[in-house]
């Protein structure tokens, strides 16, 4: 049953759910991160959380141990326009300057354990243990490939796959946000005589590629590392061209919560249905998603495989 607006602006009059409000409209954050952010007590937010999560303003999602918390999808307009008013409210309260600039360092804190972890491993990526990348994975997505193509490797490490197309495709353009992962692949494409291969330092969610301008666009291993992933398959649709295809490669939906310190994922991976409406989402068509490959030892990572088209 809906809360009455008389409940509804009970609920808006407390300055904490205010702010909590305002950093979560557009980034799901975890308990962690809102103590981070708000610099308050778990028991604090926790409560306030129940009450914002029972009103049905907040809808969660849970990734391991972890629960993250955003607005609900099925907010009606009268409640969203409340909200509206409730967010301009807590623009005027003191400490809300502070908490969109610890947001911002929260956000940032994620990227850079990312960053950081690729950073170290540059140079021995391909000769050690990754999840999920399998050459029985990798053999269904090339399988998909019809060469010459202006193919985008988004989140491509040091390019071992960018590697293997570039001799047949257009152009490949290898994007990664660790400089020392683009570093060693540009010398290893040089060394190698890859001149159709090109690395650009950048985000899953912002690739230094013009809209409309790639054939192919590949994810393979990387969106468990996006900050954002509903972010970064946007971007992917922008700079695909019309008719333009999108793989992906990334590991089923698991709860080995330590491929967070282990491999610096961001996520646990995704289940079928999730990465589904996540590719609809960005406005993608024909799209199908499928289990390609299961890993025989613990954890028993398995390997999700998705095509679709702009």
């Amino acid at each position: 049953m809906p809360v009455s607006h008389l409940k509804l602006l009970s609920i808006l009059t407390d300055q904490t759910r205010l702010r909590i409000l305002a950093i979560v409209e557009k980034h799901e954050l975890s308990v962690a991160e809102l103590q981070d952010v708000l610099r308050i007590g778990q028991s604090r937010i926790s409560s306030h959380l129940s009450l914002l999560k029972t009103a049905g303003l907040l809808e969660t999602r849970r990734d391991g141990q972890r629960i993250y918390y955003t607005w609900s999808g099925h907010l009606d307009t009268e409640t969203r326009q409340l909200l509206s008013v409730g967010l301009k409210a807590a623009k005027e309260i003191p400490a809300s300057r502070d908490d969109q600039k610890a947001l911002s360092l929260a956000l940032r804190k994620r990227q850079e354990k990312s960053k950081t972890y690729f950073n170290t491993i540059a140079g021995r990526l391909g000769k050690n243990y990754c999840p999920g990348r399998s050459w029985e994975a990798v053999g269904h997505l090339l399988l998909q490939l019809t060469p010459p193509l202006v193919i985008a490797d988004l989140g491509a490490g040091e390019g071992l796959l960018s590697q293997l197309l570039a001799p047949r495709a257009k152009k490949v353009i290898a994007v990664d946000n660790s400089p020392r992962m683009v570093e060693v692949g540009s010398f290893l494409a040089k060394d190698n005589g890859l001149t159709k291969l090109e690395y650009r330092l950048g985000d899953l969610e912002e690739p230094p590629i013009p809209a409309n301008s790639v054939d192919l666009a590949i994810l393979s291993q990387a969106l468990h590392h996006a900050t954002q992933p509903q972010r970064a398959l946007n971007a992917a649709h922008k700079i695909l061209k019309k008719g333009g295809q999108l793989l992906i490669l990334d590991l089923n939906q698991h709860s080995f919560e330590k491929a967070r310190e282990l491999y610096a994922d961001l996520w646990l991976g995704f289940s079928e249905s999730e990465l589904q409406h996540m590719l609809q989402s960005a406005g993608f068509k024909d799209i199908s998603v499928s289990i390609v490959a299961k890993e025989k030892e613990q954890p028993y990572f398995q390997t999700l495989l998705a095509t679709c088209l702009k």
